[in-house]
């Protein structure tokens, strides 16, 4: 029988790699899902529950993602702003054209455990509207292809 091993934070930490994805005609929850295993690390043998052995991702083109069925017009995304009144009501349409950074990093972080592991896991994660504006050329993120592409 062979023993199951549990990493350490120190090794988890020099392990970790860079991805790059291409949101561009990609499913918003087939990308969230795909994202949030990554930044867990459960793409690893060596997966860890209460350590974050996960890496870092980055997603760009996040406003050429598309939203299946009615999510465009019947689903709406609330905030408050802790104020009266402060009701924040967006639909699909506007949370895709507008706001589609935050929308993708909604999915994720829903996607996530509900603890502090998760807020750290979550800081790993860089999303950008268009192309990447940041140079990440010495990290040498490896280029992935997005799940759930549709044409």
């Amino acid at each position: 029988m062979q023993k199951s091993t549990m990493i350490k934070k120190e090794i988890a930490i020099k392990n970790r790699k860079w991805f790059i994805i291409d949101a561009a005609g990609a499913v918003v929850g087939k990308l969230a899902v795909q994202v949030a295993n990554l930044l867990r690390g459960k793409n690893k043998p060596s997966m860890t529950l209460n350590v974050d052995c996960g890496d870092y991702v980055i997603v760009y083109n996040t406003d050429k993602m598309i939203l299946t069925g009615n999510k465009l017009t019947r689903e709406f995304w609330y905030s408050h702003s802790q104020y009266i009144g402060g009701l924040r009501k967006r639909d699909g349409k506007t949370m895709l054209n507008k706001y589609s950074d935050e929308l993708l990093e909604l999915a994720v972080k829903g996607m996530l455990p509900k603890n502090r592991l998760s807020r750290r896991i979550i800081t790993k994660l860089h999303i950008y509207k268009k192309e990447v504006n940041k140079n990440y050329d010495a990290h040498k993120p490896i280029k992935i292809q997005a799940e759930g592409i549709r044409k």
